[in-house]
Protein backbone atom coordinates (compact mmCIF):
# COMPACT_ATOMS: atom_id res chain seq x y z
CA UNK A 1 0.00 0.00 0.00
CA UNK A 2 1.37 3.29 -0.78
CA UNK A 3 -0.82 5.90 1.51
CA UNK A 4 -3.05 4.86 4.12
CA UNK A 5 -5.49 7.41 5.31
CA UNK A 6 -8.49 7.91 7.79
CA UNK A 7 -10.80 10.95 6.74
CA UNK A 8 -12.52 12.58 9.53
CA UNK A 9 -16.27 13.39 8.29
CA UNK A 10 -17.55 14.98 5.03
CA UNK A 11 -15.01 18.05 5.10
CA UNK A 12 -11.98 15.57 5.67
CA UNK A 13 -13.44 13.26 2.49
CA UNK A 14 -13.38 16.54 0.32
CA UNK A 15 -9.82 17.76 1.91
CA UNK A 16 -8.60 13.90 1.09
CA UNK A 17 -9.79 13.86 -2.32
CA UNK A 18 -8.30 17.41 -3.93
CA UNK A 19 -5.02 15.92 -2.85
CA UNK A 20 -5.28 12.51 -3.83
CA UNK A 21 -6.37 13.29 -7.17
CA UNK A 22 -2.98 15.41 -7.42
CA UNK A 23 -0.95 12.63 -6.43
CA UNK A 24 -2.51 10.69 -9.36
CA UNK A 25 -0.93 12.40 -11.52
CA UNK A 26 2.40 11.40 -10.83
CA UNK A 27 1.44 8.07 -9.63
CA UNK A 28 -1.39 6.80 -11.59
CA UNK A 29 -1.21 3.34 -9.73
CA UNK A 30 -1.08 4.45 -6.42
CA UNK A 31 -2.64 2.81 -3.82
CA UNK A 32 -4.95 3.93 -1.10
CA UNK A 33 -7.04 2.55 1.60
CA UNK A 34 -8.55 3.62 5.15
CA UNK A 35 -11.63 5.31 6.34
CA UNK A 36 -12.94 7.31 3.79
CA UNK A 37 -16.37 9.17 2.29
CA UNK A 38 -17.47 8.61 -0.91
CA UNK A 39 -15.11 11.16 -2.97
CA UNK A 40 -12.24 9.77 -1.81
CA UNK A 41 -13.58 6.30 -2.77
CA UNK A 42 -14.65 8.52 -6.28
CA UNK A 43 -10.44 8.72 -6.49
CA UNK A 44 -10.25 5.33 -6.09
CA UNK A 45 -9.43 4.87 -2.53
CA UNK A 46 -11.06 1.55 -0.77
CA UNK A 47 -12.81 2.15 2.24
CA UNK A 48 -12.79 0.05 4.90
CA UNK A 49 -15.09 1.70 7.13
CA UNK A 50 -17.13 4.99 5.97
CA UNK A 51 -16.13 8.56 6.93
CA UNK A 52 -19.49 8.92 8.61
CA UNK A 53 -18.36 6.76 11.15
CA UNK A 54 -16.05 9.42 12.58
CA UNK A 55 -18.83 12.32 12.81
CA UNK A 56 -19.76 12.31 16.03
CA UNK A 57 -18.74 15.86 18.44
CA UNK A 58 -18.87 17.06 21.68
CA UNK A 59 -17.71 15.00 25.11
CA UNK A 60 -21.76 13.48 24.94
CA UNK A 61 -22.25 12.51 21.84
CA UNK A 62 -18.36 10.89 21.59
CA UNK A 63 -19.06 9.14 25.25
CA UNK A 64 -21.97 7.56 23.54
CA UNK A 65 -20.61 5.94 20.69
CA UNK A 66 -16.82 5.70 22.42
CA UNK A 67 -17.14 1.68 22.36
CA UNK A 68 -17.78 1.53 18.72
CA UNK A 69 -14.86 4.20 17.92
CA UNK A 70 -12.28 2.11 19.72
CA UNK A 71 -13.36 -0.77 17.97
CA UNK A 72 -13.04 0.32 14.85
CA UNK A 73 -9.49 2.31 15.97
CA UNK A 74 -8.71 -0.83 17.31
CA UNK A 75 -9.12 -2.55 13.77
CA UNK A 76 -7.66 0.13 11.34
CA UNK A 77 -4.49 -0.18 13.66
CA UNK A 78 -4.21 -3.69 12.92
CA UNK A 79 -5.17 -3.48 9.34
CA UNK A 80 -2.58 -0.63 8.58
CA UNK A 81 0.35 -2.49 11.23
CA UNK A 82 -0.16 -5.27 8.80
CA UNK A 83 -0.25 -3.33 5.49
CA UNK A 84 2.83 -1.12 6.24
CA UNK A 85 1.83 1.56 3.84
CA UNK A 86 4.72 4.24 2.92
CA UNK A 87 2.66 6.68 4.52
CA UNK A 88 0.12 7.33 6.79
CA UNK A 89 -2.51 10.84 6.23
CA UNK A 90 -4.82 11.61 8.74
CA UNK A 91 -7.19 13.65 7.77
CA UNK A 92 -8.68 16.53 10.74
CA UNK A 93 -10.47 14.01 12.98
CA UNK A 94 -7.33 14.63 15.62
CA UNK A 95 -8.80 12.40 18.54
CA UNK A 96 -9.40 9.64 16.48
CA UNK A 97 -6.28 9.76 14.35
CA UNK A 98 -3.48 10.99 16.86
CA UNK A 99 -3.84 7.62 18.59
CA UNK A 100 -4.01 6.07 15.92
CA UNK A 101 -0.58 7.70 14.68
CA UNK A 102 1.43 7.19 17.51
CA UNK A 103 1.14 3.78 17.10
CA UNK A 104 2.18 3.69 13.91
CA UNK A 105 5.09 6.38 14.10
CA UNK A 106 6.41 3.88 16.92
CA UNK A 107 6.05 0.88 14.33
CA UNK A 108 8.29 3.01 11.76
CA UNK A 109 5.43 3.91 9.64
CA UNK A 110 6.00 7.72 8.48
CA UNK A 111 2.78 9.71 9.87
CA UNK A 112 1.23 12.79 8.07
CA UNK A 113 -1.28 15.27 9.64
CA UNK A 114 -3.38 17.34 7.73
CA UNK A 115 -5.54 20.21 9.07
CA UNK A 116 -4.39 21.15 12.34
CA UNK A 117 -6.37 21.03 15.39
CA UNK A 118 -7.23 24.37 16.65
CA UNK A 119 -4.44 24.86 19.44
CA UNK A 120 -4.79 28.14 19.32
CA UNK A 121 -8.27 28.21 20.31
CA UNK A 122 -8.53 25.62 23.00
CA UNK A 123 -6.54 23.05 24.67
CA UNK A 124 -3.41 23.96 23.26
CA UNK A 125 -1.52 21.21 25.61
CA UNK A 126 -1.92 18.39 23.28
CA UNK A 127 1.23 19.52 21.52
CA UNK A 128 3.01 17.28 23.34
CA UNK A 129 0.96 14.66 22.17
CA UNK A 130 1.06 15.80 18.71
CA UNK A 131 4.71 15.60 18.91
CA UNK A 132 4.73 12.24 19.77
CA UNK A 133 2.19 10.98 17.11
CA UNK A 134 3.30 13.25 13.78
CA UNK A 135 6.06 13.31 11.53
CA UNK A 136 4.93 15.82 9.72
CA UNK A 137 2.06 18.32 10.12
CA UNK A 138 0.57 20.15 6.79
CA UNK A 139 -1.28 23.54 8.14
CA UNK A 140 -4.01 25.51 6.13
CA UNK A 141 -3.70 28.52 8.25
CA UNK A 142 -0.57 30.79 8.29
CA UNK A 143 -0.57 31.60 11.52
CA UNK A 144 -0.33 27.90 12.86
CA UNK A 145 3.46 27.26 10.90
CA UNK A 146 5.05 29.07 13.95
CA UNK A 147 3.09 27.14 16.64
CA UNK A 148 5.03 23.95 15.55
CA UNK A 149 7.83 24.97 14.55
CA UNK A 150 8.36 26.49 18.34
CA UNK A 151 7.36 22.89 19.10
CA UNK A 152 10.15 21.56 16.98
CA UNK A 153 7.47 19.89 14.94
CA UNK A 154 8.26 19.54 10.84
CA UNK A 155 5.53 21.53 9.35
CA UNK A 156 4.39 23.10 5.72
CA UNK A 157 1.64 25.54 5.27
CA UNK A 158 -0.20 24.38 2.31
CA UNK A 159 -2.69 27.01 2.27
CA UNK A 160 -6.42 25.61 2.22
CA UNK A 161 -7.80 23.20 -0.92
CA UNK A 162 -11.17 25.23 -0.67
CA UNK A 163 -9.64 28.65 -1.15
CA UNK A 164 -7.81 26.91 -4.88
CA UNK A 165 -10.98 25.22 -5.84
CA UNK A 166 -14.15 28.20 -4.81
CA UNK A 167 -13.57 30.82 -7.35
CA UNK A 168 -12.23 34.29 -6.28
CA UNK A 169 -15.39 35.81 -8.07
CA UNK A 170 -18.72 33.57 -7.80
CA UNK A 171 -20.93 33.20 -10.30
CA UNK A 172 -24.51 34.49 -8.31
CA UNK A 173 -26.90 34.18 -11.85
CA UNK A 174 -25.96 30.76 -12.49
CA UNK A 175 -25.91 29.25 -9.45
CA UNK A 176 -29.75 30.89 -8.90
CA UNK A 177 -30.46 29.32 -12.73
CA UNK A 178 -28.61 25.82 -11.32
CA UNK A 179 -31.03 26.00 -8.21
CA UNK A 180 -34.19 27.12 -10.40
CA UNK A 181 -34.48 30.18 -7.87
CA UNK A 182 -37.07 32.99 -8.67
CA UNK A 183 -36.18 36.95 -8.39
CA UNK A 184 -36.39 38.04 -4.39
CA UNK A 185 -33.67 37.52 -1.22
CA UNK A 186 -31.63 34.17 -1.18
CA UNK A 187 -30.87 32.70 2.43
CA UNK A 188 -29.02 29.87 2.72
CA UNK A 189 -29.36 27.59 5.73
CA UNK A 190 -26.26 25.45 6.68
CA UNK A 191 -27.08 23.66 10.05
CA UNK A 192 -24.31 21.29 9.61
CA UNK A 193 -23.05 18.02 7.83
CA UNK A 194 -23.02 15.69 11.17
CA UNK A 195 -26.96 14.21 12.00
CA UNK A 196 -26.12 15.57 15.15
CA UNK A 197 -26.21 18.93 14.21
CA UNK A 198 -28.82 18.66 11.71
CA UNK A 199 -30.75 17.74 14.66
CA UNK A 200 -29.91 20.84 16.89
CA UNK A 201 -29.80 23.59 14.08
CA UNK A 202 -32.42 22.60 11.48
CA UNK A 203 -35.18 23.71 13.51
CA UNK A 204 -33.62 26.47 14.90
CA UNK A 205 -32.90 27.59 11.39
CA UNK A 206 -36.33 27.13 10.02
CA UNK A 207 -37.87 29.21 12.80
CA UNK A 208 -35.35 32.17 12.07
CA UNK A 209 -36.17 31.19 8.30
CA UNK A 210 -40.64 32.07 8.87
CA UNK A 211 -39.36 35.71 11.08
CA UNK A 212 -37.66 36.67 7.66
CA UNK A 213 -40.19 35.69 5.57
CA UNK A 214 -42.14 38.63 7.36
CA UNK A 215 -40.22 41.22 6.73
CA UNK A 216 -39.02 39.87 3.25
CA UNK A 217 -41.82 37.92 1.46
CA UNK A 218 -40.17 37.65 -1.60
CA UNK A 219 -37.25 35.23 0.31
CA UNK A 220 -36.58 31.45 -0.72
CA UNK A 221 -33.90 29.47 1.18
CA UNK A 222 -32.18 27.10 0.26
CA UNK A 223 -30.56 24.17 2.00
CA UNK A 224 -27.99 21.83 1.27
CA UNK A 225 -28.69 17.96 2.90
CA UNK A 226 -25.00 16.01 3.62
CA UNK A 227 -26.93 12.70 3.04
CA UNK A 228 -30.65 11.32 2.76
CA UNK A 229 -30.23 10.58 6.92
CA UNK A 230 -30.37 14.66 6.70
CA UNK A 231 -33.03 15.49 3.89
CA UNK A 232 -35.18 12.85 6.54
CA UNK A 233 -34.73 15.16 9.63
CA UNK A 234 -34.92 18.15 7.68
CA UNK A 235 -38.25 17.71 6.29
CA UNK A 236 -39.56 16.31 9.73
CA UNK A 237 -38.34 19.91 10.94
CA UNK A 238 -39.89 21.86 7.78
CA UNK A 239 -43.20 20.09 8.47
CA UNK A 240 -45.81 21.95 8.32
CA UNK A 241 -44.47 24.88 7.51
CA UNK A 242 -45.54 27.23 4.22
CA UNK A 243 -41.44 28.31 4.03
CA UNK A 244 -40.23 28.94 0.20
CA UNK A 245 -37.91 26.01 1.01
CA UNK A 246 -35.52 24.20 -1.49
CA UNK A 247 -33.81 20.80 0.29
CA UNK A 248 -31.14 20.10 -1.55
CA UNK A 249 -28.92 17.12 -2.01
CA UNK A 250 -25.51 18.28 -1.27
CA UNK A 251 -24.63 21.28 -3.47
CA UNK A 252 -23.72 23.27 -0.47
CA UNK A 253 -20.99 25.10 -2.89
CA UNK A 254 -24.59 26.09 -5.15
CA UNK A 255 -26.32 27.30 -2.02
CA UNK A 256 -23.59 29.78 -1.30
CA UNK A 257 -23.12 31.04 -4.38
CA UNK A 258 -26.35 31.82 -4.88
CA UNK A 259 -27.63 33.44 -1.76
CA UNK A 260 -27.37 36.56 -0.57
CA UNK A 261 -27.08 35.85 3.36
CA UNK A 262 -26.21 32.41 4.85
CA UNK A 263 -27.12 31.37 8.55
CA UNK A 264 -24.17 28.70 8.93
CA UNK A 265 -23.22 26.26 11.84
CA UNK A 266 -19.85 26.72 12.91
CA UNK A 267 -17.28 24.81 11.05
CA UNK A 268 -15.52 24.46 7.94
CA UNK A 269 -18.74 26.07 5.73
CA UNK A 270 -18.22 28.80 8.07
CA UNK A 271 -14.89 29.42 5.79
CA UNK A 272 -16.65 27.90 2.83
CA UNK A 273 -19.39 31.22 2.78
CA UNK A 274 -16.34 34.00 3.56
CA UNK A 275 -14.85 32.10 0.35
CA UNK A 276 -17.83 32.52 -1.73
CA UNK A 277 -17.88 36.11 -0.20
CA UNK A 278 -21.54 35.82 1.73
CA UNK A 279 -22.12 37.99 4.35
CA UNK A 280 -23.38 35.31 7.11
CA UNK A 281 -24.90 34.81 10.84
CA UNK A 282 -22.96 31.52 12.73
CA UNK A 283 -24.22 29.67 15.13
CA UNK A 284 -23.78 26.58 17.18
CA UNK A 285 -25.62 24.41 20.21
CA UNK A 286 -23.53 22.05 21.80
CA UNK A 287 -24.94 19.87 25.11
CA UNK A 288 -24.85 22.04 28.30
CA UNK A 289 -21.98 19.81 29.43
CA UNK A 290 -20.35 20.37 26.10
CA UNK A 291 -20.54 23.90 26.67
CA UNK A 292 -19.53 24.33 29.93
CA UNK A 293 -16.50 22.16 29.65
CA UNK A 294 -15.34 24.08 26.30
CA UNK A 295 -15.62 27.15 27.40
CA UNK A 296 -13.51 26.54 30.60
CA UNK A 297 -10.95 25.60 28.28
CA UNK A 298 -11.63 28.69 25.44
CA UNK A 299 -8.47 30.46 24.50
CA UNK A 300 -10.06 32.89 21.74
CA UNK A 301 -13.24 35.12 21.66
CA UNK A 302 -14.30 33.86 18.45
CA UNK A 303 -15.65 30.39 17.21
CA UNK A 304 -16.25 31.15 13.36
CA UNK A 305 -13.42 30.48 11.10
CA UNK A 306 -14.14 33.59 9.56
CA UNK A 307 -13.44 35.92 12.48
CA UNK A 308 -10.24 33.68 13.82
CA UNK A 309 -8.80 34.53 10.72
CA UNK A 310 -9.46 38.21 11.16
CA UNK A 311 -8.99 38.62 14.46
CA UNK A 312 -12.49 40.08 15.21
CA UNK A 313 -16.22 39.84 14.80
CA UNK A 314 -16.51 40.58 11.14
CA UNK A 315 -19.93 38.34 11.05
CA UNK A 316 -22.13 37.97 14.63
CA UNK A 317 -21.72 34.32 16.44
CA UNK A 318 -25.03 33.21 18.18
CA UNK A 319 -23.94 29.99 20.68
CA UNK A 320 -25.90 28.42 22.90
CA UNK A 321 -28.42 30.55 24.89
CA UNK A 322 -27.98 33.25 21.84
CA UNK A 323 -28.80 30.74 19.78
CA UNK A 324 -32.18 31.73 19.36
CA UNK A 325 -34.51 32.48 15.94
CA UNK A 326 -34.96 36.04 16.86
CA UNK A 327 -31.36 36.42 16.90
CA UNK A 328 -30.78 34.76 13.88
CA UNK A 329 -33.64 36.39 11.44
CA UNK A 330 -32.14 39.77 12.97
CA UNK A 331 -28.68 39.60 12.21
CA UNK A 332 -29.56 38.40 8.69
CA UNK A 333 -32.21 41.15 8.52
CA UNK A 334 -29.71 43.85 9.44
CA UNK A 335 -27.22 41.99 6.67
CA UNK A 336 -30.09 42.28 3.97
CA UNK A 337 -30.74 46.24 4.52
CA UNK A 338 -27.15 46.92 4.57
CA UNK A 339 -25.60 47.32 1.02
CA UNK A 340 -22.02 49.14 1.92
CA UNK A 341 -21.74 47.02 5.32
CA UNK A 342 -21.93 43.65 2.83
CA UNK A 343 -19.57 45.25 0.13
CA UNK A 344 -16.99 46.15 2.69
CA UNK A 345 -17.35 42.19 4.40
CA UNK A 346 -16.64 41.07 0.54
CA UNK A 347 -13.46 43.10 0.07
CA UNK A 348 -12.06 41.72 3.63
CA UNK A 349 -13.00 38.05 2.73
CA UNK A 350 -11.27 38.39 -0.84
CA UNK A 351 -8.65 39.44 0.70
CA UNK A 352 -8.72 36.58 3.03
CA UNK A 353 -9.05 34.22 0.17
CA UNK A 354 -6.09 35.63 -1.81
CA UNK A 355 -4.00 35.00 1.23
CA UNK A 356 -5.15 30.89 1.67
CA UNK A 357 -5.29 30.31 -2.31
CA UNK A 358 -1.45 28.79 -2.12
CA UNK A 359 -2.40 25.17 -4.57
CA UNK A 360 -2.84 23.26 -1.54
CA UNK A 361 -2.98 20.14 -3.91
CA UNK A 362 -0.07 20.28 -5.29
CA UNK A 363 1.98 21.45 -1.89
CA UNK A 364 0.40 18.58 -0.10
CA UNK A 365 1.42 16.12 -3.07
CA UNK A 366 5.05 17.13 -3.07
CA UNK A 367 5.25 16.95 0.62
CA UNK A 368 3.81 13.48 0.49
CA UNK A 369 6.01 12.49 -2.65
CA UNK A 370 9.74 11.79 -0.57
CA UNK A 371 7.42 8.75 1.09
CA UNK A 372 6.18 7.63 -2.15
CA UNK A 373 9.79 7.73 -4.21
CA UNK A 374 10.47 4.25 -5.57
CA UNK A 375 6.68 3.59 -5.64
Amino acid sequence: MDIGLVAGEASGDLLGAHFVNALKHTHPNLRAAGIAGPRLIATGVEAIFPSEKLAVNGYVEVLRHLPELLWMRSRITRYFLAERPRVFVGIDAPDFNFALEAKLKQAGIPTVHFVSPSLWAWRPERIHRIKQAVSHMLVVFPFEEKIYQDAGIPVTYVGHPLADVIPLQPDVAAARTTLALTAGSVIALLPGSRLSEVRRHARLMLDAAALILQRHPDAQFVLPAASEAAVQLIRHAAHGRTLPLHILNGQSHAALAACDVALVASGTATLEAALFKKPMVITYRVPALTAYLMRKKALLPWIGLPNILAREFVVPERVQEAATPQNLAADALAWLDDAPRRQALAETFHAMHVSLRQNASARIAAALEPYLEGA
